[in-house]
């Protein structure tokens, strides 16, 4: 009887720590680790459905970030005696090809919840059943497993606080921290408990396992002139994002551990400047470099060696809202694209308007705070949680303007996009989504708020940097003289405001 052979299929799950799909193809004698270069997920792309736009899918942050992550992966698995087979094409064409050639058995796959992925996941299920070869799906992004949560996907709340007091309860009552009641294995093989799963023995590659192939170059993913935009780190962005588990690990490391931010995390999570006003896991947990469970057990083991509190707790509280919009879109599935959002709004008048919103992406709208954020963005791939919200709400309801557009910008621009966690959140702003809450953000008011002494916005806009704070949040309260004496002239030097703030 010949040894048993499988694929692991890495996606976006670029770790071997709590790697539950990757643990179950290790079960097998040989395994193939592959990586499917998609090219649906570069170039320009239609949005698809009603009055649809084309946009670009991804762009230079994210590709360096992912070509990072998966060179540190086929690092680490080469140190253990494997590689990592990286082929250009469609999954549902590559996998089987790969499979047949080395005569697998099995595939195993973490599974998403998105109907884009989920696309993709049943044309490869369908193309290697018909080559005799079974596609095993595992669940693996999430602090809370799917089969852990407290109620059916179908009777899932649509707001967060419900969510997270249901979820919280449950965990306590269990006493297993973020597991259903006797859930101790999920139906699909992965663990439902809170402990993240051991790395693997690699087991060796087969006989006959293909040329582990070349990883392409970022430009041939988006192109030379986006490419070479993101060659070198901007010295005022946050965090140079090096891609890659290794990476993710020292993250954690050093803010949990030998910064000892994570005390200090609620109170400093709305900061504009710095590396350490925040986790800034976001880009490792959504390029699945770093798992949720992972950083759960860390500040469990924190709360433990050093101090517990409002930051421990609110460290994890963020986590759940990541989770709680993974499982909105598993829910309600392609509703949450739409324009009007899974609460069917038709009541509110979106417009096209392309001049404004190339000003809006430009950062070019006359209103600093949501300038310094757009340039941020364009020039690093990252903007802090609160300047996403203050940059959307500007576009969504101060300008009217498409809303989804503003999320599409954002999947190209952003290194630490994920589908559910952007559209989600775009979605909840623009008061079509999760809540039912007016989400509409006073931006001057956050901008003083959040920036009292204007110097993100100076840090980001350096032609306003003579003026006094006052100012340099609101330039269109200068009067000519004053123009004149600070050197900044009003659609000169920097732009006339978008909308009329003069009250």
């Amino acid at each position: 009887m010949s040894e048993p052979t499988s694929l692991a299929w890495f996606r976006r799950d670029h770790r071997l720590h709590d790697n539950a799909a990757f643990a179950a193809a290790c079960d097998a004698d040989r395994v193939v680790p592959v990586y499917c270069v998609d090219p649906r997920e570069y170039g320009d792309r239609p949005f698809g459905g009603p009055d649809s736009f084309d946009f670009e899918k991804t762009g230079a942050h994210r590709a360096r970030f992912r070509l990072e992550s998966l060179a540190d992966l086929r690092a680490s698995l080469r140190d253990r005696g494997s590689d990592l087979v990286v082929r250009e094409g469609r999954p549902e064409s590559v996998l089987p090809e790969v499979a047949a050639a080395v005569d697998a058995d099995f595939v195993t796959v973490h599974t998403r919840p998105t109907p884009e992925e989920s696309r993709v996941e049943s044309a490869v299920e369908t193309e290697l059943r018909d080559g005799g070869v079974e596609l095993r799906r595992f669940w693996g992004h999430t602090l809370t497993h799917l089969d852990g949560l407290p109620m059916a996907l179908s009777d899932l709340p649509d707001t967060y606080t419900t969510f997270r007091k249901a979820v919280e309860l449950a965990a306590e009552d269990a006493g297993t921290g973020d597991a259903a009641a006797g859930d101790e294995h999920a139906s699909d093989g992965d663990p439902g408990g809170r402990d993240p799963l051991p790395e693997p023995t690699v087991p060796p590659l087969p006989d006959d396992a293909p040329d582990a192939g070349d990883l392409p170059a970022v430009s041939d993913l988006v192109g030379t002139a986006d490419a070479n935009a993101d060659r070198a780190p901007d010295d005022r962005g946050v965090l140079p994002f090096d891609g890659g588990e290794t990476a993710a690990l020292d993250r954690v490391e050093s803010y949990i551990w030998a910064g000892d931010h994570l005390r200090e995390y609620k109170e400093a999570r709305n900061g504009l400047l710095g590396a350490d006003y925040s986790s800034k896991f976001s880009p490792w947990l959504n390029e699945g470099c770093l798992s949720p469970r992972y950083v759960k057990a860390e500040v469990d083991r924190y709360e433990d060696r050093r101090v517990e509190n409002d930051s421990t707790y609110w460290l994890v509280f963020e986590l759940r809202w990541r989770d709680f919009f993974q499982f909105q879109f598993a829910k309600h599935g392609s509703d949450c694209f739409h324009r009007e959002g899974i609460r069917e709004r038709t009541d509110i008048d979106w417009r096209r308007d392309d001049a404004q919103f190339e000003r809006w992406a430009a950062g070019k709208t006359g209103i600093p705070f949501v300038d310094a954020n757009m340039r941020e963005l364009n020039a690093t791939g990252y903007m802090s949680n609160r300047g996403r919200q203050n940059a959307a709400s500007f576009l969504a309801n101060d300008l009217r303007l498409d809303w989804r557009r503003g999320a599409a910008y954002f999947e190209t621009r952003l290194v630490d996009y994920d589908p559910a966690s952007n559209y989600g959140n775009w979605a909840y702003i623009a008061g079509v989504g999760n809540d039912s809450r007016e989400r509409s953000f006073d931006v001057r008011w956050q901008a003083n708020r959040y920036d009292e002494d204007a110097e993100y916005v100076k840090t980001w806009l350096p032609e306003l940097d003579a003026l006094p704070a006052e100012y340099a949040h609101e330039p269109w309260k200068l009067s000519g003289a004053e123009q004149a004496s600070y050197g900044v002239e009003l659609g000169v030097d920097y732009p006339e405001p978008m909308v009329d703030f003069s009250d």
